[in-house]
């Protein structure tokens, strides 16, 4: 693991991989101005990195790679005028449908070094989980499931983590599930995937304020010193120096 000088509130990622920053493309910051702001409430944690994520699914937001690209190109201009000092990069955050596995088959998707990160359903378990995997792997891609601690039918079923896990996937987890942001359930299970090292990423999952004001909590919990404790996070690999 390696550690970087102390910053503001001791984070110890540089590199956050999971948000939603792109100004009025989906559910995340709502115009330029809005995404600006966030950027500069992350910069002061202590990101120096942001791997942003827009939602890519059918039927709720249509993003594509052109639209994902097009947005990161402003919005970068945008970081740039105002002399803010951020990298910031674009991957998705596809929901895990039909959708999803024909970008797969047709190899379009935006991915950050072959890292592709995905979410499922909340209310309804996911099926045919091998086959998606397979259709991963065999191009060269490396499934990440974006925060597996909220989906609540495996909370009863913790068992699911760890074949998810044989499967080999990658677990990304939202920091603020550690401190029971979300529900107190989460916040169990978040820790429970961080005790049993299986937590590869973390990140913030930041859509406004509330997430970037919660995060200051969760740097100064022992919850979040655990992590680099129990897991190999990965997160500052993702993104070499500009």
């Amino acid at each position: 693991m390696m550690f970087f000088k102390k910053r503001s509130l001791g984070s110890r990622v540089q590199t956050d991989f999971h948000s939603h920053l792109l100004h009025a493309i989906d559910d995340g910051a709502k115009d330029m101005q809005h995404a600006l702001d966030l950027i500069k409430e992350l910069s002061a944690l202590g990101y120096r990195k942001l791997i942003t994520t827009p939602h890519i699914k059918h039927g709720q937001y249509h993003n594509t790679i052109d639209t994902i690209n097009q947005a990161l190109s402003e919005l970068q201009i945008a970081i740039k005028r105002n002399d803010i000092e951020m990298q910031v990069i674009a991957a998705a955050e596809y929901y895990y449908d039909e959708m999803f596995l024909q970008a797969i088959r047709e190899d379009n998707l935006l991915h950050i070094n072959r890292f592709v990160l995905f979410e499922f359903s909340y209310v309804t378990p996911p099926v045919n989980i091998e086959e998606v995997v397979y259709e991963l792997k065999m191009r060269d891609y490396i499934p990440v499931l974006a925060h597996p601690e909220r989906y609540i039918y495996y909370h009863n079923k913790l068992d699911r983590y760890e074949y998810l896990k044989t499967l080999g996937i990658h677990f990304q987890i939202n920091l603020n599930s550690l401190v029971g942001y979300y529900s107190k359930p989460v916040e169990h299970v978040a820790k429970y995937l961080s005790q049993k090292g299986f937590i590869d990423f973390v990140g913030s999952d930041t859509h406004h304020s509330k997430h970037t004001q919660t995060l200051k909590k969760v740097f100064n919990d022992s919850a979040y010193k655990n992590l680099f404790c129990n897991n190999k996070i990965l997160n500052d690999m993702l993104v070499s120096d500009e």
